[in-house]
This record gives C-alpha cells, structure tokens and sequence, in this order.
C-alpha cells in the first residue's frame, strides 16, 4: 500500500491537462467579465448617440 501511495504522488502525467483547463476557465471567466462590462457601456454610448441624433430635426 505504501509503494501505491508512493507512485501515485510521483506520477504528473495529468498536471498539464489541469493546468490547461483552470487557465481556460480563467480566460472564459474573464471574458465575461469583460462583455458585460462593455456590453453597459455600448448600450449607454448608443442611446446618447442615437437621442444627440434626433434631437437635430433637419430632415
């Protein structure tokens, strides 16, 4: 049982599949972050931009 325990810490041959899959969580997490955070901003950009365009009555 000792031997077992022993090999099993000293295997690593999936330490770089994890490695990959928390940094992709944390890009994806990111991400999202990101988008919402540009996504209010566009909306609130868009809104002044199109009311600054009505508000020109030269049609």
């Amino acid at each position: 049982m000792l031997n077992f325990l022993n090999n099993f810490r000293k295997n690593d041959s999936g330490a770089v599949t994890v490695d990959w899959v928390v940094i992709t969580a944390a890009v994806v997490g990111m991400s999202a972050i990101s988008f919402f955070v540009i996504e209010d901003n566009a909306n609130a950009l868009m809104t002044s931009a199109g009311n600054a365009v009505g508000a020109e009555n030269d049609f």
